[in-house]
């Protein structure tokens, strides 16, 4: 019997290695732009809402020269970016399962269709909730809860799978379940002090365990 009816994906850090992407987007319209840099921190601290919103924050000019840049840039340096090794085939095991599959990101959905597109992922998710179809950001569990909704779930059968402590109470708050994993984590040390319901040091960790619980 499976454990789980219903999984759910974060994109950057768990299943994609695109976060220097992501810093190297940032810095490229504030250096443009605002004739500044900023560290990788800084970036962090914004995380949560999607980029156009936290772009907004950033100008009272040329916003749209900026959003504009920022998704050219993401797109055209994407060869920066991949897949961790092993991921794809976690998601060909979980469609093999024939249960809903999904993605809830912080990401706007103009990069995140541009990365599942760009590496060929699009095709496994049933739903994808971008901080684009959220009143409430991370770390809300809004996401979540539309998810549950879409397919009919029960809470209590349904897997959130992500690499932040924004994940965490994200899922909390929506009444699920929590898989932290920290083979790239920005926030290793705090996602620790969370005491997620499971924890994966590595992908080969994470496919063992829904091998198991997917039967």
């Amino acid at each position: 019997m499976k454990k789980f009816e219903g999984i759910i994906f974060d994109i950057d850090g768990t299943l994609t290695s695109t976060n220097e992407l992501i810093f190297a987007s940032f810095n490229h319209v504030a250096s443009k732009y605002l004739n500044k840099k900023l560290t990788n921190e800084e970036i962090i601290s914004l995380f949560g809402p999607p980029e156009d919103t936290i772009l907004k924050g950033w100008f009272n000019n040329n916003l749209s020269d900026a959003m504009e840049d920022y998704y050219r840039f993401y797109k055209d340096e994407h060869h920066m970016a991949d897949a961790y090794p092993g991921i794809v085939e976690i998601l060909e095991f979980i469609k093999s399962k024939k249960i809903p599959l999904g993605i809830f990101t912080g990401k706007g959905r103009k990069s995140a269709l541009i990365t599942l597109e760009a590496l060929g992922m699009d095709k496994y998710f049933d739903l994808v909730v971008t901080g684009d179809d959220v009143v409430n950001h991370k770390p809300s569990g809004e996401g979540i809860t539309k998810f549950v909704n879409e397919f009919s779930l029960t809470k209590e059968k349904v897997l959130m799978i992500g690499d932040s402590t924004g994940d965490i109470k994200a899922a909390r708050e929506a009444g699920i379940k929590i898989a932290s994993v920290i083979w790239d984590s920005y926030a290793k040390e705090e996602v620790l002090k969370q005491k997620s319901d499971y924890i994966f040091h590595s992908v080969a960790e994470l496919k063992e365990f829904l091998e198991e619980n997917l039967r």
